[in-house]
């Protein structure tokens, strides 16, 4: 009884402003109000679109809906009323051709090229900006290396065949030495370089920032001590920087490995100028897809590429993290 009297009204009010005036959501609401943009964009772009999975599926086909029907929405009516399933048909589109392998083989093994050249770099990078005692110079330094990033493609296609086309620079150069000039867009063997070269140039400044950020944190009396004990700059670096980086290398590297069948579609398309000589050196999932589209391909064919890419990835994702976790696991996602 005297407790219950002790639960007085006043009291039950001093609890809940307790709870919630000093509790966790009360103390992170700045970080739950920065959260808001990008939580209302994925549920806008990533999860409201989900229902249309169903077209990887489906024979989708549009119909009219009847004037008497609840749904006069062409397209809801036709993925989720009148197209009928074809079970697995669509996912013919990818391995039952001639050009699956070479799909598969561009996507994947550009990836896995740009995860370890564009890891070494990035962290190289990052580490050699905060190296610098000069804060004014290492800020100037990256953002120039940073700028690449916001470039588009297209613009980046344009100079590319300033240089290499056949009256491009580097072709008048050769024929004011008297030199024979060099159809780039006919050289096939020449075009997987060019490609690490334009990832490297336009990512590598963006994928340091996360590694900057986190050298930033690093304890400064550790570098000192060892400073002290008369270790170099490079015995520094080899044994208390990198091992500290280590883990945020990881956890990037797991969510790098969720994206080794998407193609970096803007620069595949644009840099080889729709030469169909290079067509075998190009053409990565996402630029098969959209030339599918393009020549009339129903789209139930790239939904089930779009799961495809998805599923796998995720697949990908929860392996690579299965495997830290066994290995390291406090370095592992979850």
């Amino acid at each position: 009884m005297a407790a219950k009297q002790a639960l007085t009204p006043a009291t039950n009010k001093a609890l809940k402003r307790k709870k919630w005036g000093s509790g966790e959501i009360q103390r992170h609401i700045a970080f739950m109000t920065m959260l808001l943009p990008g939580l209302v964009f994925m549920a806008c772009f990533n999860y409201l679109p989900m229902p249309a999975l169903i077209l990887a599926f489906k024979n989708y086909k549009l119909y009219k809906p009847p004037k008497t029907f609840w749904i006069q929405n062409r397209f809801i009516y036709s993925c989720f009323i009148k197209s009928e399933w074809s079970g697995f048909e669509n996912f013919k589109f990818i391995f039952g051709t001639s050009d699956a392998w070479m799909v598969i083989r561009n996507t994947v093994g550009y990836n896995l090229i740009f995860m370890s050249i564009g890891l070494v770099l990035a962290v190289t990078l990052a580490i050699m900006v905060d190296e610098l005692r000069n804060r004014f110079a290492a800020k100037l330094y990256h953002t120039i290396l940073f700028m690449p990033y916001f470039i588009s493609w297209i613009i980046v296609a344009y100079v590319v065949y300033a240089f290499v086309s056949s009256k491009g620079l580097i072709n008048v150069i050769l024929k004011s030495m008297g030199k024979e000039t060099v159809e780039i867009y006919q050289k096939v063997a020449v075009w997987p370089f060019i490609f690490i070269w334009a990832n490297i140039w336009k990512y590598t400044g963006n994928n340091s920032i996360i590694y900057l950020a986190t050298l930033s944190g690093f304890d400064q009396e550790l570098y000192e001590a060892a400073a002290i004990d008369g270790a170099t700059k490079w015995q520094q670096i080899r044994h208390i920087t990198l091992p500290q980086l280590l883990p945020t290398i990881v956890l990037l590297q797991i969510l790098a490995v969720g994206r080794i069948f998407n193609g970096d579609f803007d620069m595949f398309y644009t840099l080889p100028n729709g030469s169909g000589v290079l067509r075998n050196v190009y053409t990565t999932l996402d630029v098969y897809v959209y030339n599918a589209i393009k020549t009339g391909a129903q789209l139930g064919m790239p939904s089930a590429a779009a799961l495809f890419q998805s599923v796998v990835g995720f697949v990908l994702v929860l392996t690579t993290n299965a495997i830290v976790n066994k290995v390291q696991p406090e370095m592992a996602m979850f």
